[in-house]
């Protein structure tokens, strides 16, 4: 398969003490979904902006289809449309205005920009609301049109940070169905998710970043059968008795279980059974459970297996991307 993204030995440093990326490499294949999976302030936006040009990395190189976005930004623009996490249309605006000044700006003739436009509304369902401003757009609906935005001049590459961050279960779905449309028909998509069952949807190979590096990288199957197939998740009355319940249930599984307050997360192999033998071993232990689900691993289980800690916010490298982002609407 063609080569669509190449990111070798990427480093970017902020401040001269928060290093947002340190040593991070990964290729993205032509026609597919590529998800960077990791917390707020783990790097993937810092990624985003290197490989759009936006920021400039201090060691390593990054290329879009062959192209260094550094020796040739102008042209590496042309290649892609970016849906960022803040939306980039005028709620002053229609949704019609808003494609139609997008096209334009993309130097389409007036009649260019109309057809695309239409064309645009009707792929992301926004037809009936072509003529209303966006102040009465849902959040469902303005992210749509962001997205459709950064389709309007055909990019070969999609950039998507966060997509879904804040939409409601029905808008997630439709945003999906239409990423998974735009693959089929050739599209790469670059997704940056907090979500794993996101990236288990949408994407075929994903690196798990983490303070700047890359901790695991692999299809959605290969990180969830890392953990184990299943979580059992116990909750009982206080902390005490779920580091009692943990030492207890440690040898269900191979992998350690993980105390977070009064809950037990322990993954298996096997769930339905071993749920079984974890109460039994709970009875005779005398802990009853408050709580007890058997469900499929999460971002937060990934994380625990990775790092041994719970998925967080980094908020040293999100301040600092706050305050740039606060910095450039006042100038």
């Amino acid at each position: 398969m063609t080569e669509a993204i190449r990111v070798e030995h990427v480093s970017k440093t902020f401040n001269e003490d928060i290093r947002a990326l340190d040593d991070v490499s990964f290729a993205v294949q032509a026609g597919t979904v590529f998800g960077l999976l990791g917390p707020n302030g783990s790097g993937k936006t810092t990624i985003v902006r290197i490989l759009t040009t936006i920021l400039r990395q201090e060691s390593g190189s990054a290329y879009l289809l062959g192209f260094d976005v550094n020796r040739y930004p102008e042209y590496v623009r042309t290649l892609f449309g970016l849906a960022g996490q803040y939306a980039a249309v005028d709620e002053n605006l229609t949704g019609r205005e808003n494609l139609m000044m997008v096209g334009r700006l993309c130097h389409l003739s007036r009649q260019g920009a109309t057809v695309r436009t239409d064309e645009l509304l009707r792929q992301f369902q926004l037809s009936d609301a072509r003529d209303r401003t966006l102040k009465t757009y849902s959040g469902g609906m303005r992210r749509r049109l962001d997205v459709a935005a950064a389709l309007v001049a055909r990019p070969q590459l999609l950039f998507l940070d966060e997509p879904t961050t804040g939409l409601d279960p029905q808008s997630r779905n439709a945003l999906w169905e239409v990423i998974e449309e735009l693959v089929g028909r050739g599209t790469t998509v670059l997704l940056t998710t907090q979500y794993l069952e996101e990236a288990d949807r949408l994407a075929n190979q994903i690196a798990v970043i983490d303070r700047g590096h890359v901790i695991a990288e692999g299809t959605p199957r290969e990180l969830k059968s890392s953990m184990g197939a299943t979580v059992l998740d116990i909750g009982v009355n206080d902390h005490d008795t779920a580091v009692r319940a943990a030492s207890v249930l440690a040898p269900l599984s191979a992998h350690e279980p993980h105390v977070v307050a009064s809950n037990v997360e322990l993954t298996v192999d096997n769930g339905a059974r071993i749920a079984i033998d974890a109460l039994r071993i709970l009875d005779a232990a005398e802990i009853v459970p408050v709580t007890f689900a058997v469900r499929e691993p999460s971002l937060d289980d990934v994380f625990l297996a990775l790092t041994g800690r719970l998925a967080e916010t980094v908020p040293e490298v999100q301040d600092v991307l706050t305050k740039g982002r606060r910095g450039r609407r006042r100038r």
